[in-house]
């Protein structure tokens, strides 16, 4: 019987050590080594690198979430999708091995279709009027969209307008175009504006395009003119046109499963950071457009700039786009957005 009792209380002893090895108490609460409750990591991946405006945005909001909760949060940036490319990063977010991430509105349109209204081809005259959409009613009624998803929507962040480039020729006009493969994201938006304006629009991950190009297995691309020149695009590719075709929006969200882990406080805090990050990701991203296109003429580009009727030109053949989508994203909430744009166009 005395060995019976000193078995049990060696095994009690031994699951009491390794409980306290383990670094949890009784709350179940990770603790560290000293007996501090660990910092809770928030991780955030993106495709661009360290040096776009997308990248130092996060910087901003990483030192916003730490110091506004006194180290209780640490905030680790992933660039150059070191975690996947932003389909993948969407569904780690919903599955809840990965906190947050900041795709452009096109890949999201597999999760919801509302967000394929900002495609849309020569949707916003301008930054200052996609702003206040975005920020208004209407951008806050499509981020509430994803809540079902998985996936918190917190704010809207700023890519930019997409331009084009290729390797091949100038392109002025649409006729320019017949033939040549661009690559697009997979975004059945992109892909229909794209074939209207006869080119041969190739969907392929970011992280795979500029190999892509090197290669010659396609002729081009779009994208902002700040990700055109920080990926150095310049090296293989020769010709940018300033189209204008897409204003893209970057959506910065979060996980629903961490997110429903935090209290009231912490997602004020994180909330709050990711609009003024975002206010100043907008801001850093605009002074850096200004100078983009005279950077690239340096590095060897030739940069066309439209005219207004060949601007019109690209928008009158892209028309038919809007009724192609009507059903999908809906004609009353395409209705709702123009409407909004034509209050703050004045």
């Amino acid at each position: 019987m005395l060995k019976r009792i000193a078995a049990l209380l060696m095994a009690t002893s031994l699951v009491l050590l390794l409980a306290g090895c383990s670094g949890k108490t009784a709350g179940n609460q990770q603790t560290s080594s000293t007996g501090q409750p660990q910092k809770k990591i928030i991780k955030v991946g993106i495709g661009l690198n360290e040096k776009s405006p997308q990248y130092k945005g996060l910087e901003k909001f990483k030192e916003m979430v730490e110091k506004g909760s006194n180290g209780r949060f640490e905030v680790q940036l992933y660039a150059n999708s070191q975690l996947g490319d932003d389909v993948k990063m969407m569904e780690a977010l919903r599955m809840g091995t990965q906190e947050m991430t900041c795709p452009s509105t096109a890949p999201i349109a597999g999760l919801s279709k509302k967000f394929m209204v900002f495609d849309l081809p020569f949707l916003f005259p301008n930054e200052k009027v996609a702003d206040q959409v975005l920020d208004g009613p209407v951008g806050q009624k499509i981020l509430d969209s994803l809540t079902d998803k998985g996936i918190i929507g917190l704010a809207y962040w700023e890519n930019g307008f997409r331009q084009l480039t290729n390797n091949k020729r100038e392109v002025k006009t649409p006729a320019d175009l017949k033939g040549l493969k661009i690559r697009t994201m997979e975004n059945p938006v992109h892909l229909a504006t794209f074939r209207a304006l006869g080119a041969n629009p190739t969907p392929m991950p970011f992280g795979e395009l500029f190999t892509a190009m090197q290669q010659g297995t396609i002729d081009g691309q779009e994208n902002p003119l700040t990700t055109i020149y920080l990926q150095k695009f310049y090296e293989v590719q020769k010709y940018v046109s300033l189209t204008n075709h897409f204003y893209s929006p970057f959506v910065f969200m979060i996980s629903k499963k961490f997110w429903d882990g935090l209290s009231k406080e912490d997602q004020e805090l994180i909330k709050k950071a990711a609009k003024e990050a975002g206010a100043f990701q907008r801001q850093y991203n605009r002074e850096q457009m200004k100078q983009m296109a005279d950077n690239l003429r340096k590095a060897g580009m030739v940069v066309t700039e439209l005219t207004p009727e060949q601007m019109e030109e690209f928008r009158k053949a892209t028309e038919g786009v809007y009724k192609q989508f009507e059903n999908e994203i809906g004609k009353d909430l395409i209705e709702e957005v123009k409407a909004e744009i034509a209050k703050y166009n004045k």
